[in-house]
């Protein structure tokens, strides 16, 4: 069992920062690939980054690339989302995830990750 806990959204100006941090709790930690996905109004859950549990493993989603940086701290339980040069489009709540892959592999799939934060709203405008 994995408890996630979100932090670090906000309102921030077109062009800007935001660094969003993903506290888990529970067994093993570094058991687990992690992600982020963000699901704006109206719209269905959208993919934006992975990371495998020893962090050599990275992959985004096209519409990030360049722009977000996933890592992970596996002494303190922590994934982090760097996001910067921020667009409107960027508005959504963003959600932590867990799947729990000893092995290494990543996947994008939504319904591969069985444990999931509450989430944290980030809103980018002028």
């Amino acid at each position: 069992q994995v408890q996630l806990v979100e932090s670090g959204g906000g309102l921030v100006q077109p062009g800007g920062s935001l660094r969003l941090s993903c506290a888990a709790s529970g067994r093993a930690f570094s058991s687990y690939a992690m992600a982020w996905f963000r699901q704006a109004p109206g719209k269905d859950s959208e993919f934006v980054a992975v990371i495998n549990w020893s962090g050599t493993i990275t992959n985004y989603a096209d519409s990030v690339k360049g722009r977000f940086t996933i890592t992970r701290d596996n002494a303190k339980n922590t994934v982090y989302l760097q996001m910067n040069n921020l667009k409107p489009e960027d508005t959504a709540v963003y959600y932590c995830a867990a799947d729990y892959s000893p092995l290494g592999l990543i996947t994008t799939a939504h319904d591969a990750f069985g444990y999931w934060g509450q989430g944290t709203q980030v809103t980018v405008s002028s």
